[in-house]
């Protein structure tokens, strides 16, 4: 549950998605390769989403759209393909939207397009994947490997699919992966003339601080142990930021704001402790490669109070305290997120519809800003589920990371029909 997002989030967004060129052939060769698994067990699924989203307040600049509602629809089905020998497993999970008014948004992607092998003591994937990385609640700081994809949420949760080759070997000190993703994708923004645009549009091109650009190779390492009440992850990753620096660029008689894109070392640390009613949660990273070495860190807790008012009813309260050191470094990209308090609470009815609660604030522990976000979800059967989410900027302030979206508060509403 991100609440809110950085400073790259309220830039205006030119044509940012480009199709990754390596998606065609690599579909291709997935395919061929599953061919041989025809006699296998073949699973077909997904979901079909019609979403509204409301925008109460009009919009902060000229050429935004200013309809109050905007309509979309959603498609992701997802085919999956057991060998019968059970070594092998091929997956195919496309993701296409059409939106009613921000152009970018009317988008589609390879979520996840792989063959993953079961060996003897390691697992291999090998192509388009997703992972995460995370224990936190409001901010994930050390999930990097994949790209954040901006226009489906603000949240940065949504994930464009990253072409990888992973290793996961098991040992008795724990779990090692290794991943090599030999080619980047760059993060995707709003139309010029949708909401969560800013006052000066993004370019439609990109530039790296290597010469390969794109496809300059990134690499990680991860380890993650379990013991006790303890999940330990340590990770390394070194290759091309997720995080773009936004440079202001003059073509054409206008300023733009171009993403640069820089090699960096990023060393993440993320440590969850469960005992009892209560959850720690830990998560630090420290980065080079954007102007000077700098730390980031989030921390909290989560209590649950079991069977509330004698009901079937769970209540986890949230509290998570925000860090980043990036504030005096003018080569990082920035972030709203400096010195913030997130304070949330979950609330799980345990019924047979499945039905979830979260609701959550961030407050700018300097200037006072505070930004709110509410979850809510139900099953209606069992192929419907129903969805509302709201976004609300109820008081930013003036040069906080926020200000350029403050008027795109958002309610959404979104039904799915699984399949």
């Amino acid at each position: 549950m991100h609440l809110a997002t950085s400073e790259a989030l309220w830039s205006a967004g030119g044509p940012r998605f480009r199709p990754l060129r390596l998606m065609a052939p690599l579909a291709a060769v997935l395919a061929a390769a599953a061919w041989p698994a025809l006699a296998a067990e073949w699973d077909f699924s997904g979901s079909l989403q019609l979403e509204t989203r409301v925008f109460p307040t009009e919009p902060a600049y000229a050429g935004q759209n200013d309809a109050a509602v905007s309509p979309s629809v959603a498609v992701e089905p997802e085919l999956i393909v057991d060998t019968e020998a059970g070594a092998d497993r091929f997956t195919l999970k496309p993701f296409l939207r059409l939106d009613a008014d921000d152009g970018n948004r009317s988008h589609g992607d390879l979520r996840e397009a792989n063959w993953l092998h079961f060996g003897d003591g390691y697992d291999l994937v090998v192509g388009l994947d997703k992972v995460f990385w995370g224990v936190a609640e409001s901010r994930h700081l050390v999930d990097i490997v994949n790209q954040a994809d901006l226009v489906e949420d603000i949240d940065q949760e949504d994930k464009l699919g990253q072409p990888m080759v992973q290793l996961q070997v098991g040992t008795d000190w724990g779990v090692f992966r290794g991943f090599l993703m030999p080619v980047f994708r760059e993060r995707t923004f709003p139309d010029d003339d949708a909401r969560f645009r800013g006052p000066l549009p993004i370019a439609g091109d990109a530039a790296y601080q290597s010469d390969a650009g794109e496809f300059h190779p990134d690499l990680a390492l991860r380890w993650t142990r379990t013991f006790g009440g303890f999940d330990v992850g340590v990770s390394h990753f070194r290759g091309a930021s997720r995080e773009p620096r936004l440079v202001p660029t003059l073509r054409d008689g206008r300023t733009e704001l171009l993403p640069t894109y820089d090699l960096i070392d990023q060393t993440g640390v993320d440590l969850q402790y469960t005992t009892g009613a209560w959850l720690w949660k830990v998560e630090g990273i420290g980065r080079a490669g954007q102007g000077d070495y700098f730390l980031a860190s989030v921390a909290g807790f989560e209590y649950t109070l079991y069977q509330v008012a004698e009901t079937d009813a769970d209540l986890g309260l949230l509290l998570e305290y925000l860090y980043d050191g990036r504030e005096e470094n003018g080569d990082a990209p920035p972030t709203p997120f400096q010195n913030d308090v997130f304070v949330g609470a979950r609330v799980t009815l345990n019924d047979e519809d499945d039905t979830t609660f979260l609701a959550g604030a961030v407050a700018d522990a300097e200037d006072r800003s505070v930004s709110l976000s509410l979850e809510a979800s139900r099953r209606i059967g069992n192929d419907l589920k129903v969805e509302l989410e709201a976004r609300l900027f109820p008081d930013v302030e003036p040069g906080n990371g926020l200000y350029g979206i403050r008027r795109d508060n958002v309610v959404t509403l979104r039904l799915s029909r699984f399949f």
